[in-house]
């Protein structure tokens, strides 16, 4: 676990922050919430209450009612460093009629100029997710859950310091899901990046989390009970 002193500085800190998509109606008030280099964070809660808004919100894609929300060193509404912040949505955003291979380079294009390395961290991120042999298959002829996984691989792709992940684990069997969840979470060490994931599974959550905060009725909670998961001050 990395600690706030020296060279550790978060990489996402909010601030009383408020966010929905109405001024007048908050959907969720968080007082405090710091998430340093190595942490994986799973925010969960019953559906329709603001977690994904909450992601859309760190994404940038959606601005917060109130208070003060810095990503990667970048205080909203500036953004971070092209590259930096990786996104993976419930819809997933892929292009249909593309290839497997160039939806994945299309992440790796956020983090690299040099086409040679965006080639070889495309490839090294298909081979991750098990998806060598579908490298040239339009994603239109993919099942859902090898869609997901090509979602990933182009984030992983892409080597953000932050990755967002909106139900990300959902639509794959169990031996894919932890083979992708290994993955994802061995970045995220070796890398000393960050996961922040919205995650339905209570208790896939508690399996995952080093920090697990659950919104309920507009607030975000700690949830400590497990053998991972951290209490958080918010």
């Amino acid at each position: 676990m990395q600690s706030e002193s020296g060279l550790n500085k978060p990489l996402l800190v909010l601030r009383d922050v408020s966010i929905g998509y109405d001024s007048s109606l908050s959907l969720v008030n968080i007082p405090n919430l710091e998430v340093f280099p190595g942490e994986i964070v799973v925010i969960a809660g019953p559906s329709g209450i603001g977690k994904s808004t909450l992601l859309r919100t760190i994404a940038g894609l959606v601005s917060p009612i109130s208070g003060v929300l810095e990503v990667c060193g970048c205080i909203l509404p500036e953004s971070p460093p092209r590259g930096n912040l990786g996104y993976i949505p419930q819809k997933l955003g892929l292009v249909r009629h593309a290839s497997v291979r160039h939806n994945v380079e299309l992440g790796a294009r956020a983090g690299v100029k040099s086409r040679k390395e965006r080639q070889v961290r495309s490839k090294e991120a298909i081979e991750i997710m098990g998806l060598s042999e579908k490298s040239t298959e339009p994603i239109r002829r993919l099942s859902g859950g090898q869609q997901r996984r090509v979602a990933t691989a182009r984030t992983l792709a892409q080597r953000p310091k932050l990755i967002l992940a909106d139900e990300f684990l959902s639509e794959l069997d169990e031996e894919t899901l932890a083979s992708v969840l290994d993955a994802v979470t061995n970045y995220v060490r070796e890398s000393n990046a960050a996961l922040i994931v919205v995650e339905h599974d209570i208790s896939r959550a508690k399996m995952m989390a080093d920090k697990l905060l659950v919104i309920d009725d507009g607030r975000v909670n700690p949830f400590i009970k497990g053998t991972k998961a951290m209490e958080v001050n918010v």
